[in-house]
Protein backbone atom coordinates (compact mmCIF):
# COMPACT_ATOMS: atom_id res chain seq x y z
CA UNK A 1 0.00 0.00 0.00
CA UNK A 2 1.30 3.56 -0.86
CA UNK A 3 1.78 6.31 1.52
CA UNK A 4 1.20 8.39 -1.56
CA UNK A 5 -1.87 9.76 0.24
CA UNK A 6 -2.28 11.64 3.21
CA UNK A 7 -5.14 9.64 5.29
CA UNK A 8 -5.83 11.83 7.89
CA UNK A 9 -6.48 14.79 5.70
CA UNK A 10 -8.42 12.49 3.47
CA UNK A 11 -10.96 11.29 6.17
CA UNK A 12 -10.94 15.22 7.95
CA UNK A 13 -12.15 16.22 4.05
CA UNK A 14 -14.41 13.40 4.20
CA UNK A 15 -13.35 12.58 0.13
CA UNK A 16 -10.73 11.21 -2.16
CA UNK A 17 -10.40 11.38 -5.77
CA UNK A 18 -10.11 7.88 -7.73
CA UNK A 19 -10.12 7.78 -11.53
CA UNK A 20 -11.18 11.43 -11.55
CA UNK A 21 -14.31 10.74 -8.92
CA UNK A 22 -14.89 12.20 -5.53
CA UNK A 23 -15.18 9.67 -3.64
CA UNK A 24 -16.56 9.71 -0.09
CA UNK A 25 -14.72 8.01 2.89
CA UNK A 26 -15.08 7.53 6.55
CA UNK A 27 -12.40 5.72 8.80
CA UNK A 28 -14.77 2.64 8.38
CA UNK A 29 -12.72 2.21 5.30
CA UNK A 30 -9.45 2.07 3.39
CA UNK A 31 -9.01 5.57 1.56
CA UNK A 32 -8.82 4.94 -2.22
CA UNK A 33 -5.05 4.92 -3.21
CA UNK A 34 -4.21 6.27 -6.74
CA UNK A 35 -1.84 3.07 -7.28
CA UNK A 36 -5.58 1.29 -7.86
CA UNK A 37 -6.79 3.53 -10.47
CA UNK A 38 -4.12 0.86 -12.64
CA UNK A 39 -6.47 -2.23 -11.60
CA UNK A 40 -9.91 0.37 -12.43
CA UNK A 41 -8.21 1.05 -15.40
CA UNK A 42 -7.50 -2.22 -16.75
CA UNK A 43 -10.66 -3.85 -15.73
CA UNK A 44 -11.80 -1.14 -17.42
CA UNK A 45 -9.87 -2.01 -21.10
CA UNK A 46 -10.56 -5.67 -20.53
CA UNK A 47 -14.18 -5.15 -20.17
CA UNK A 48 -13.95 -2.75 -23.69
CA UNK A 49 -12.20 -5.36 -25.61
CA UNK A 50 -14.57 -8.24 -24.57
CA UNK A 51 -17.11 -5.70 -25.93
CA UNK A 52 -20.69 -6.94 -24.40
CA UNK A 53 -23.90 -5.14 -24.52
CA UNK A 54 -24.27 -5.75 -20.73
CA UNK A 55 -21.54 -7.05 -19.28
CA UNK A 56 -21.44 -8.13 -15.57
CA UNK A 57 -18.58 -7.29 -13.35
CA UNK A 58 -18.36 -8.47 -9.40
CA UNK A 59 -15.74 -6.27 -7.39
CA UNK A 60 -14.66 -8.53 -4.12
CA UNK A 61 -13.09 -6.51 -1.45
CA UNK A 62 -15.13 -3.04 -2.37
CA UNK A 63 -13.71 -0.99 0.69
CA UNK A 64 -15.10 2.17 -0.08
CA UNK A 65 -17.19 1.07 -3.30
CA UNK A 66 -14.48 3.08 -5.83
CA UNK A 67 -13.67 0.51 -8.02
CA UNK A 68 -17.28 -0.85 -8.98
CA UNK A 69 -18.29 3.05 -9.63
CA UNK A 70 -15.60 4.03 -11.64
CA UNK A 71 -16.07 0.73 -13.58
CA UNK A 72 -19.94 1.42 -13.89
CA UNK A 73 -19.21 5.00 -14.71
CA UNK A 74 -16.96 4.15 -17.63
CA UNK A 75 -18.43 1.33 -18.63
CA UNK A 76 -21.91 2.63 -18.88
CA UNK A 77 -23.71 -0.65 -19.28
CA UNK A 78 -22.06 -2.93 -17.00
CA UNK A 79 -24.28 -4.12 -14.01
CA UNK A 80 -21.89 -4.14 -10.95
CA UNK A 81 -22.29 -6.54 -8.15
CA UNK A 82 -19.94 -4.93 -5.10
CA UNK A 83 -18.84 -7.22 -1.42
CA UNK A 84 -17.41 -6.80 1.31
CA UNK A 85 -17.05 -7.99 4.63
CA UNK A 86 -17.44 -5.01 6.99
CA UNK A 87 -20.01 -2.93 8.27
CA UNK A 88 -17.93 0.18 7.46
CA UNK A 89 -16.82 -0.70 4.11
CA UNK A 90 -20.29 -1.64 3.44
CA UNK A 91 -21.69 1.76 4.75
CA UNK A 92 -18.98 3.77 2.86
CA UNK A 93 -19.87 1.76 -0.37
CA UNK A 94 -23.24 2.14 -0.07
CA UNK A 95 -22.84 5.85 0.06
CA UNK A 96 -20.32 6.48 -2.85
CA UNK A 97 -23.09 4.44 -4.93
CA UNK A 98 -26.04 7.12 -3.91
CA UNK A 99 -23.66 9.96 -4.11
CA UNK A 100 -22.95 8.99 -7.87
CA UNK A 101 -26.33 7.82 -9.02
CA UNK A 102 -25.68 4.69 -9.79
CA UNK A 103 -28.17 2.74 -7.61
CA UNK A 104 -29.91 1.12 -10.66
CA UNK A 105 -26.14 -0.53 -12.04
CA UNK A 106 -24.71 -0.97 -8.81
CA UNK A 107 -25.50 -3.27 -5.97
CA UNK A 108 -23.55 -3.61 -2.27
CA UNK A 109 -23.42 -7.10 -0.22
CA UNK A 110 -22.05 -7.56 2.68
CA UNK A 111 -20.37 -10.88 3.45
CA UNK A 112 -17.49 -13.35 3.58
CA UNK A 113 -15.89 -13.09 -0.20
CA UNK A 114 -18.69 -14.64 -2.67
CA UNK A 115 -21.16 -15.60 0.12
CA UNK A 116 -22.40 -12.66 0.10
CA UNK A 117 -23.26 -12.91 -3.36
CA UNK A 118 -24.46 -16.48 -3.66
CA UNK A 119 -28.27 -16.64 -3.56
CA UNK A 120 -27.88 -13.08 -6.27
CA UNK A 121 -25.61 -13.86 -8.70
CA UNK A 122 -26.12 -16.81 -11.18
CA UNK A 123 -22.52 -18.63 -11.51
CA UNK A 124 -21.04 -18.99 -14.18
CA UNK A 125 -22.33 -15.54 -15.65
CA UNK A 126 -19.92 -13.10 -14.31
CA UNK A 127 -17.30 -11.42 -16.86
CA UNK A 128 -14.86 -9.72 -15.02
CA UNK A 129 -14.37 -10.12 -11.12
CA UNK A 130 -11.89 -7.39 -9.53
CA UNK A 131 -10.40 -7.79 -6.46
CA UNK A 132 -8.16 -5.27 -4.08
CA UNK A 133 -7.82 -7.60 -1.09
CA UNK A 134 -5.35 -7.12 1.89
CA UNK A 135 -1.95 -8.07 1.15
CA UNK A 136 0.18 -7.60 4.09
CA UNK A 137 1.87 -10.06 5.95
CA UNK A 138 0.56 -10.09 9.59
CA UNK A 139 4.46 -10.11 10.55
CA UNK A 140 5.06 -6.82 8.53
CA UNK A 141 1.78 -5.39 10.13
CA UNK A 142 3.40 -5.81 13.41
CA UNK A 143 6.44 -4.20 11.96
CA UNK A 144 7.76 -1.90 9.23
CA UNK A 145 3.87 -1.76 8.21
CA UNK A 146 2.03 -0.96 11.57
CA UNK A 147 1.48 2.80 10.75
CA UNK A 148 -0.89 1.80 8.18
CA UNK A 149 -3.28 0.55 11.16
CA UNK A 150 -2.78 3.78 13.05
CA UNK A 151 -5.69 5.06 11.53
CA UNK A 152 -7.06 2.88 8.94
CA UNK A 153 -9.10 -0.38 9.55
CA UNK A 154 -6.77 -3.69 10.48
CA UNK A 155 -8.86 -6.38 7.93
CA UNK A 156 -8.51 -3.99 5.03
CA UNK A 157 -4.73 -4.95 5.15
CA UNK A 158 -3.65 -8.24 7.14
CA UNK A 159 -3.86 -11.62 4.87
CA UNK A 160 -2.04 -14.05 6.85
CA UNK A 161 1.13 -14.96 7.25
CA UNK A 162 2.34 -14.49 3.07
CA UNK A 163 0.26 -11.67 2.54
CA UNK A 164 -1.83 -13.95 0.11
CA UNK A 165 -4.33 -15.52 2.09
CA UNK A 166 -7.46 -13.66 0.12
CA UNK A 167 -6.14 -13.97 -3.10
CA UNK A 168 -6.14 -17.55 -2.82
CA UNK A 169 -9.64 -17.84 -1.49
CA UNK A 170 -10.59 -15.61 -4.61
CA UNK A 171 -8.65 -17.84 -7.17
CA UNK A 172 -10.47 -21.06 -6.48
CA UNK A 173 -14.37 -19.01 -5.81
CA UNK A 174 -14.45 -17.03 -8.83
CA UNK A 175 -13.91 -20.14 -11.08
CA UNK A 176 -17.67 -20.90 -9.93
CA UNK A 177 -19.00 -17.44 -11.15
CA UNK A 178 -16.59 -16.80 -14.51
CA UNK A 179 -18.03 -17.51 -17.74
CA UNK A 180 -15.71 -19.18 -19.81
CA UNK A 181 -13.44 -16.12 -21.21
CA UNK A 182 -13.90 -14.04 -17.82
CA UNK A 183 -11.28 -12.22 -16.62
CA UNK A 184 -10.02 -12.42 -12.68
CA UNK A 185 -7.95 -9.42 -12.06
CA UNK A 186 -6.10 -8.88 -9.14
CA UNK A 187 -4.19 -6.01 -7.50
CA UNK A 188 -0.95 -6.97 -6.17
CA UNK A 189 1.70 -5.71 -3.49
CA UNK A 190 5.36 -4.64 -4.80
CA UNK A 191 6.84 -7.87 -5.41
CA UNK A 192 3.84 -10.42 -5.13
CA UNK A 193 3.32 -10.86 -8.72
CA UNK A 194 4.98 -13.71 -9.64
CA UNK A 195 3.17 -15.71 -6.46
CA UNK A 196 -0.14 -14.62 -7.22
CA UNK A 197 0.36 -15.57 -11.26
CA UNK A 198 1.65 -18.94 -9.77
CA UNK A 199 -1.79 -19.28 -7.87
CA UNK A 200 -3.88 -18.79 -10.73
CA UNK A 201 -1.17 -21.08 -12.61
CA UNK A 202 -1.40 -24.24 -10.33
CA UNK A 203 -5.76 -24.06 -10.30
CA UNK A 204 -5.28 -25.25 -13.43
CA UNK A 205 -8.49 -22.80 -13.97
CA UNK A 206 -7.07 -19.68 -15.75
CA UNK A 207 -5.53 -19.31 -19.23
CA UNK A 208 -3.48 -16.14 -20.64
CA UNK A 209 -1.87 -15.48 -17.26
CA UNK A 210 -0.42 -11.82 -17.57
CA UNK A 211 0.90 -9.09 -15.47
CA UNK A 212 0.42 -4.97 -15.48
CA UNK A 213 3.05 -2.88 -14.64
CA UNK A 214 2.34 0.92 -13.41
CA UNK A 215 4.95 3.80 -14.98
CA UNK A 216 7.65 2.96 -12.52
CA UNK A 217 7.80 -0.79 -13.98
CA UNK A 218 6.51 -2.33 -11.07
CA UNK A 219 4.07 -4.61 -11.35
CA UNK A 220 0.53 -4.32 -9.42
CA UNK A 221 -1.91 -6.41 -11.30
CA UNK A 222 -2.22 -9.98 -12.34
CA UNK A 223 -5.10 -11.38 -14.51
CA UNK A 224 -5.93 -14.31 -16.19
CA UNK A 225 -9.07 -15.60 -18.16
CA UNK A 226 -11.41 -18.62 -16.76
CA UNK A 227 -10.90 -21.44 -18.78
CA UNK A 228 -14.21 -23.93 -19.88
CA UNK A 229 -15.44 -25.86 -16.39
CA UNK A 230 -14.86 -29.47 -16.83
Amino acid sequence: MSQDIDVADAYSRGSAVFMGMEMLVASGALVPRPETELLGSTAVDVLQQMNLPAPRVIDMCCGAGNLACAIARQVPTAQVWASDLTDGCVAVACRNVAHHGLADRVSVQQGDLFDALSTLVPQGTIDVVVCNPPYISEKRLEGDRSHLVALEPREAFAAGPYGIAIHMRVVRDALRYLRPGGALLFEVGLGQDRQVASLLERSKGYDDIGVVTNRAGEARVVLGYAKPQP
